[in-house]
């Protein structure tokens, strides 16, 4: 294995197309394709299948880019800070429930050490997503929520794909409502309270177990149900049908508005938030300091 098979592996992925990847690298299509085959041989996988449709990758393969990028990355540092030349874009990739907080340490992380090349990746994804994202290092971070509910369901998933959960912070359960909500006057909020209005949720898509949901109390039995793929959406419904969502509280008003509100829920619960990583792997500065932005604001 070298470097350059890497870098042409990660290549052939990123463009989806051997023909591209190779005008990319600047070397011939039968050069790259030999390259490819016997990074597969050295190591009795395959990276890459070909069909009508093109180059698809393999589970194994998924896997195995993973770590290429993380090689690849952690060379690109050592060549900055020895030669003081950037080699490329900072890259950086974060899978995360749906929390304000993290998209705002995402900002501010982009601000201080995004420079003048950079890809940065902010999924706001699926949890069963976010979980599969780290454990084949497509991000470096998810951040995702454990209670007494799903605990044992979720860390049984992490230690199958050798992660690590490491606490931020223990919430008590909040709702947002839009501020002219009916509810908006309450100083807390009651289950009976919500029961005349829409509960809205995200999808998980395949893996829609209870236990995968990104809200509490997922199985509480509720007669008006809407399920939403992304945040704007989820936030648009909560003001224009005075809908609710069950949450941790933590909103950031500049990222956000000042349209959706937090009020806590009077039931006996709590979400414990926090990161996860791959075991055994040590993380990059970015990662790092990502973490240390999270910590600041919760």
């Amino acid at each position: 294995m070298t470097l350059k098979q890497l870098r042409y592996a990660v290549t052939v992925a990123d463009t989806g197309n051997i023909t591209e990847a190779a005008k990319k690298l600047f070397i011939a299509q039968p050069s790259l394709t030999a390259a490819i085959r016997e990074l597969e041989n050295e190591y009795n996988i395959t990276i890459f299948t070909r069909s009508n449709k093109g180059i698809e990758v393999t589970p194994d393969g998924d896997e195995f880019l993973g770590y290429a990028r993380q090689v690849l990355e952690q060379t690109n540092l050592i060549d900055e800070r020895y030669t003081g030349k950037s080699t490329g874009k900072q890259r950086f990739c974060v899978s995360a429930q749906h929390y304000s907080f993290a998209v705002e340490a995402f900002v501010e992380l982009l601000k201080k050490y995004g420079g003048e090349k950079y890809e940065f990746h902010m999924r706001e994804s699926q949890t069963y997503d976010i979980i599969d994202d780290v454990a084949h290092l497509r991000s470096e971070i998810g951040v995702l929520y454990l209670n007494s509910f799903n605990e044992t369901v979720i860390r049984k998933t992490l230690r199958d794909n050798n992660l690590t959960f490491t606490t931020l912070f223990k919430a008590k359960p909040h709702v947002f409502i839009g501020k002219n909500s009916p509810l908006a006057n309450k100083k807390s909020i009651t289950l009976d309270d919500l029961k005349p209005y829409p509960r809205l949720s995200y999808e998980q898509g395949s893996h829609n177990s209870f236990y995968f949901s990104e809200e509490i109390l997922s199985t509480v039995d509720c007669d008006k149900e809407i399920i939403v793929k992304d945040r704007a959406t989820l936030f648009n419904m909560l003001i224009g049908l005075d809908g609710y969502t069950i949450c941790s509280g933590v909103i950031s008003e500049e990222l956000n508005g000042p349209s959706i509100i937090a009020r806590p829920l009077k039931v006996d619960d709590y979400m414990e938030i926090g990161y996860i990583l791959p075991s055994g792997i040590n993380i990059s500065q970015l990662a790092d300091s990502y973490i240390s932005l999270l910590k600041n604001l919760t």
